[in-house]
């Protein structure tokens, strides 16, 4: 297959080649003895005071900008942890007659977004910016594909590229040219070490449950199949990992935790990509109300670990984390926000208000997915500030333990927070009969076409047979909760490399 090249895609090869000619190598061996980062550099660097300190650094990155004055330039180079100026002088690099490597390599054949090593010392130009002499010079990478154009004053960029369509497709090249991308990755990895530190801290144990599962179990959704070529068997990635969890449970281990990877074979929008990360927690001997106590914990926690408050910024609201949250049952916000109360109604009924509302009330769908249509279109999108909606109806939760006090329920809630389903909890469902009763139901919902309804998994039935104690459990979806404590209202803005259709070669 030929490869088109832009113009300046062949000049930078015939560059690679002068550079080769040279006896240049433009991907050396990966050793290279950094000592300093940009951001050290310009956070510790005082001047005559200590510019002993700094009289010998070794520094690497990637070149973002160039100013030619001749006989010296500048540069910005930029490593992992930012951006600073250096300052190259022919004389300084090339003390000799020879001054092939500033005339010939730096001048000609280095180019914006190669990535080079410098050494040199720090000093203080009369601007007022702290800057790298350098003395030495190395071509480390040759960049062979130019950079998107990005315009630059005062060091800040002003126009950094925001094509989505080029952004998601090529993450690497928007890390690059777009410095704010990269902090709301870095504080997705402090959000997630948070909530490790506070369930680990609690007593928690972090496990691993299988990707590859023969029965998609443990959530309503639309699994993806594989084949196992050896086994000659179908199989399905996971689209939850509930139910190995509680398996674990009726192991003997009391708390269990795991981020693990869900795939769902489902539409795509602003707050849904097919492949995404959930956390799921259990806890032998709590309930939910426990759980909401500690989801409140555990959010205030992790909020104050990302962003040093609990009160964080999206799509123009403010939204605080702070414990406690309110808790409204889902029958009240239902007739708060569309005057009709469905708890007494059956199938017939529900579908009847479905019609009055305009809500889209398929035929193979039963009782529990007309009312979860009815809320998600009618009432979540109030709930913006962190609010607990309780007490299922049991069509609803084919995993969850009957209410305690309220017939017809079950003890179960989901956390809303901007107008989006963030989590979703119950005091677990140990009866083994009552579950097998449950997972019949859902079968009939298959039979009727409903493709999200949920397997019979026998196994996991057998572990229950053996006993699982009282538990309660939860779901958090982290690539929502990444949106919210980093003010992104797309999914894709907090995937590195989220799912987008193949790119179109002809």
């Amino acid at each position: 297959m030929s490869i088109h090249l832009s113009e300046q895609e062949i000049i930078r090869r015939q560059k690679l080649a002068e550079l080769e000619k040279l006896g240049i190598d433009a991907y050396p061996a990966p050793l290279y003895p950094v000592n300093q980062t940009a951001a050290a550099i310009k956070e510790n660097f005082k001047g005559e005071e200590n510019a002993a300190s700094f009289s010998d650094v070794c520094i690497a990155g990637r070149i973002m900008s160039i100013r030619d004055m001749g006989k010296a330039n500048f540069f910005v180079l930029q490593d992992a942890s930012g951006k600073i100026q250096c300052y190259i002088k022919q004389d300084d690099i090339c003390p000799g007659e020879d001054k092939t490597l500033y005339q010939t390599v730096w001048k000609k054949l280095t180019d914006i977004g190669d990535i080079v090593g410098v050494k040199g010392y720090v000093f203080t130009t009369k601007t007022g910016e702290t800057s790298v002499h350098v003395k030495e010079f190395t071509i480390l990478t040759k960049a062979l594909r130019p950079l998107p154009i990005v315009k630059e004053k005062d060091g800040e960029s002003f126009d950094e590229v925001t094509d989505p369509e080029f952004r998601y497709r090529q993450r690497y090249a928007d890390l690059i040219v777009n410095p704010a991308v990269k902090e709301i990755f870095i504080k997705r990895t402090k959000m997630v070490n948070a909530i490790r530190t506070y369930l680990n801290e609690r007593g928690a144990l972090e496990v691993d449950t299988p990707v590859l599962q023969v029965i998609p179990g443990g959530a309503a959704a639309r699994p993806f199949i594989t084949h196992h070529n050896a086994l000659d068997v179908p199989m399905y990635m996971r689209i939850a990992n509930e139910l190995y969890l509680k398996r674990l449970i009726v192991g003997g281990f009391d708390f269990v935790y795991e981020f693990s990877r869900n795939f769902r074979n489902e539409g795509m929008d602003r707050t849904h990509n097919p492949e995404f990360t959930i956390l799921e927690f259990y806890a032998a001997y709590k309930d939910y109300e426990w759980m909401m106590d500690t989801t409140e914990q555990l959010l205030e926690f992790t909020a104050l670990a990302t962003n040093d408050t609990p009160v964080t910024s999206i799509d123009g609201k403010e939204i605080s984390l702070k414990a406690p949250y309110k808790r409204i049952p889902i029958y009240e916000a239902i007739k708060e926000h569309t005057g009709f109360d469905i708890s007494d109604m059956d199938e017939a009924g529900i579908r009847e208000v479905c019609s009055k509302l305009g809500i889209h009330a398929d035929a193979k769908w039963g009782k529990g997915k007309l009312i979860d249509e009815i809320f998600g279109g009618k009432c979540e999108q109030f709930y913006v500030q962190p609010t607990f909606i309780t007490d299922y109806p049991v069509e609803m939760s084919p995993l969850t333990k009957k209410h305690r006090s309220k017939p017809g329920l079950v003890e179960r809630f989901e956390l809303i927070i901007n107008g989006k389903e963030i989590a979703n909890a119950y005091s677990e469902l140990n009866d083994p009969i009552e579950q097998r009763a449950r997972f019949e139901e859902q079968t009939k919902l298959m039979e009727r076409g409903d493709d999200e309804a949920m397997f019979i998994d026998h196994d996991f039935l057998r572990a229950l047979e053996y006993g699982m104690p009282p538990t309660s459990g939860i779901g958090f979806g982290i690539d929502r909760l990444c949106m919210l404590l980093t003010g992104q209202v797309s999914i894709q803005d907090v995937l590195f490399f989220p799912m987008m259709r193949p790119e179109n070669k002809s």
